[in-house]
Parts: C-alpha cells; sequence; structure tokens
C-alpha cells in the first residue's frame, strides 16, 4: 500500500528579524509534525504569510504577498502584525482561511490542521534540537523578549505585539547553547526593547547548570559570552545600565558592536517622539564608551521629515552625527502608520523636504563611514565568511551584522568555507566596505 504523500506548505516571512523568529518557531513545529515546505505557492496545498505591519508601505508589501499566494494557490493562512488589525486583509481578500496576530502560533497551526490534516510518522519526521532555521548556518536570531513598555508617537509595535514580555534567562541560555552546538557561530540578539529585558519579571533568578541566572540585560550577555559564538546585540536602548555591558566587550566576551535606534539627536524632535531614555548626555557616553572600548562600532537608525522636525533641528542632528561618528547608519523618511500619535501632530513635512534631508543625511553618513573605514586600512581583523566567489569570498568583520551593515571581500590562497572565521589583513576601503586578504585560519 502506498503512502499518501506529506502536505506541503509554502511559507513567506516578511519584516524584521524577530518576525523571522516567529516563522521559524511555526515551521519547526510543522515540521515536526510531518508537514514538508514548498519552494513554490503553485503545488503546495497550503500558503502562509507571516506579515509586517509596522509602516504603509510594509502593510501594502504584505497585501501583495497575500494577492500573490491567493493568485497563484488560493488556500492561504495569514499571520503576523498585519494580522492584529485584520480588517484591512479581510476586505482585500475576504477568501483567505485565517487571519491571526503575532506570536499567535497555536492559532496558525490550528488553522493548518483544519485546512489540511498532518500525515504523523514519527519515526521519520525528525526535527533537529535546535529547530528549524530560515537564516544560513552559521548564524541564527536569539529573541529574548517579546512586546515593548514603550509608547513612542510614532510607533504601533506595543499595539500590535504587546507591553514587554521577557522570557527567563535560563530558557534563553538553553536555546543558545543548543544554536551553538549545531553549528551556530554568531548569535544576534534581538527584541523590540533588549536593554528593558527582564523589568517585567523583576529580574528572576532561573537555574541555569550550577547556578542561577538574573533575567537582566548584563548578566545575560555575559552567560551567552561564555558558550563560544560571536554574541551581536541589536535593539538596545541607551538606559544608563547600558554602560555596564562595554566591559564585556572590552573583554571579548560579547562583540564590540551596538546597534542602537537613536532615531534623531534633536531634544525638541526626541520629545515630539516620546523617546525613552535621556539623550542629552549621549556623546559624553559614546566617547566614554570608546575610551574603555576603541573598537567599539555603533549602529543606528534615524527619521528625517518627522513632524514639527525644523531646518534647525535637522542641522542639529547633521552636527551631532559629526561628533558621535556613528559607523553604521539606517534612515528613514518619516511615514504616517494608521494609529499611530504623530499623525495627529501639527507641521507635517513636505515630501520634497523629507527627500532633501534624506539625501543630506546619508551622504554626511557616507563621509563619515568611509573616514572611519580607512583607519582599518592595514590592520588584522577577524571575519566569518557569509558567500564563497570563483576568486573572492564575502564576509562579514565584528563590526558588520548581516543584511544590513557592510561587508569584508577577501582573497584567499587555500579554499574558504561559508561560516569560518579568518583573520584577515585590510589593504583598502571605500565608503562601506572593506577589501583585504586572508593572514591566518
Amino acid at each position: 500500500m502506498q503512502q499518501a504523500a506529506a502536505p506541503k506548505i509554502s511559507f513567506v516571512s516578511l519584516g524584521c528579524p524577530k518576525a523571522l523568529v516567529d516563522s521559524e518557531r511555526i515551521i519547526t513545529r510543522l515540521r515536526a509534525e510531518g508537514y514538508e515546505l514548498a519552494r513554490k505557492h503553485d503545488g503546495a496545498d497550503l500558503v502562509i504569510v507571516n506579515t509586517c505591519g509596522f509602516l504603509d508601505s510594509a502593510k501594502q508589501e504584505s497585501l501583495a504577498a497575500i494577492g500573490e499566494a491567493m493568485a497563484t494557490n488560493g488556500k492561504v493562512i495569514v499571520t503576523g502584525c498585519m494580522g492584529a488589525e485584520p480588517e484591512q486583509i479581510e476586505a482585500a481578500y475576504p477568501g483567505v482561511l485565517s487571519i491571526t496576530g503575532p506570536q499567535q502560533y497555536e492559532s496558525v497551526l490550528d488553522a493548518v490542521h483544519r485546512a489540511r490534516p498532518a500525515l504523523h510518522n514519527p519515526h521519520l519526521d525528525l526535527v533537529p534540537p535546535q529547530g528549524i532555521r530560515l537564516t544560513p548556518r552559521h548564524y541564527a536570531y536569539l529573541k529574548i523578549s517579546e512586546g515593548c513598555n514603550n509608547r513612542c508617537s510614532f510607533c504601533i509595535i506595543p499595539k500590535l505585539r504587546g507591553d514587554l514580555a521577557s522570557r527567563p534567562a535560563a530558557d534563553v541560555l538553553r536555546e543558545a547553547e543548543k544554536l551553538v552546538a549545531a553549528g551556530v557561530k554568531e548569535l544576534l540578539v534581538i527584541s523590540q526593547d533588549t536593554s528593558a529585558y527582564g523589568v517585567d519579571l523583576k529580574y528572576a533568578e532561573s537555574p541555569w547548570k550550577d547556578r542561577s541566572v538574573r533575567a537582566k540585560f548584563l548578566d545575560l550577555a555575559n552567560e551567552l559570552g561564555e558558550l563560544g559564538a560571536w554574541v551581536r546585540l541589536h535593539y538596545v536602548y541607551p538606559y544608563p545600565h547600558v554602560d555596564e555591558v562595554i566591559g564585556l566587550m572590552a573583554d571579548g566576551k560579547v562583540l564590540p558592536y551596538l546597534d542602537i535606534p537613536f532615531q534623531h539627536a534633536s531634544p525638541d524632535v526626541l520629545k515630539l517622539m516620546k523617546r525613552p531614555a535621556a539623550q542629552d548626555k549621549t556623546l559624553d557616553r559614546i566617547k566614554r564608551w570608546r575610551e574603555i572600548c576603541p573598537d567599539l562600532a555603533l549602529r543606528s537608525t534615524f527619521i528625517v521629515g518627522f513632524p514639527g522636525e525644523t531646518d534647525r533641528d535637522f542641522e542639529f542632528l547633521l552636527d551631532w552625527l559629526d561628533e558621535a561618528e556613528i559607523d553604521r547608519l539606517g534612515a528613514f523618511k518619516y511615514e504616517p502608520v494608521a494609529g499611530a500619535p504623530s499623525n495627529a501632530l501639527p507641521d507635517q513635512i513636505a515630501d520634497e523636504v523629507k527627500q532633501e534631508r534624506w539625501n543630506r543625511l546619508m551622504a554626511r553618513q557616507q563621509a563619515i563611514s568611509a573616514r572611519r573605514l580607512k583607519r582599518k586600512v592595514g590592520t588584522r581583523q577577524q571575519v566569518i565568511i557569509d558567500e564563497i566567489g570563483p576568486t573572492v569570498a564575502k564576509g562579514r568583520s565584528k563590526a558588520d551584522a548581516p543584511d544590513i551593515d557592510g561587508a569584508v571581500y577577501l582573497s584567499s590562497r587555500r579554499p574558504l568555507r561559508i561560516g569560518e572565521i579568518v583573520t584577515a589583513k585590510i589593504e583598502r576601503a571605500d565608503a562601506y566596505d572593506l577589501h583585504g586578504t586572508v593572514a591566518g585560519f
């Protein structure tokens, strides 16, 4: 008797790394139940679309992905941030099978079971202990909490994902240990507000190996640094206690890299944005951080054209950037988001002014980036290899996160392997990338 084919599911994951982790969890559960993943919508039994709802442009991308899935397959389950406010999806595509919000894994699985029950075979349906990952084998995102307690005026994430809900430290460490045991060389720590980790748990201790570990930013970073992988910290709001982790970077426990979403520098704009963490002494703190850890790389994001941003505010931001010397920068033109309080602010900025300010900001940052990278020429840097080419390999230094930062292009006398960490001599720099040769393994 011929065994029935396992149900096939096509999966689309949109949005940020936090949404990618949600997708990995859903896929891990589905594979454990015997479902297979399909590369194309056409021929799959179902399509799951994990949406992003942060900006209107992201919502349009999500709606387009749902539309494509409906057109090529017709059996579509929608989840993710846009699913938290389903009216727009229901109006555009009333035939979708199910709509759920972010982190609602059980609801997604229930919808899959209703539409296409699993054919479970416990002898065949094996899932690796680290789960199914959508990133390359050598790095993985490690989500330490959900939600956010901040109420920034331009953001609806708390409405979509709720208030801060931290994972116990031991749970995070167990997952991280499994990932490293499976070959992951780099852990990218993510959440909505990484430095607020544990405040909702009152920093409760949880048992880990022969000791207890507090659910606290510094304690977790210290323990992760013991696992033998690169540890990269993302979405770190500059609360005062962030200063403590710089010592771990200087000691080589975690990467000398901080992703801090400053969003602006002008006190007046920051007040309109309702940004958390006092930022009036930020330049002094950055200077002190670099004294403690000279190799520190700072990444940040900024919004230009926020309602009420004057020419003076924008010039303040440019001057601040010159002094702060942010290594890696992402810039966004302000975009209204349905439900965000900033929509009601007076003095909305014209699109052509937003574009002009964005152009000037990126030109200023390009000069800063080129200046800082030029200082690395002649140095030796550790580089993790992401791609192999016929003559040149592409990797990242400790100052570069995947997908969002620059790259290091290397030539080597012997073939390199993806995921390998090598020592490189830097011979040349351009605006965003470094070039060199492998000098050690």
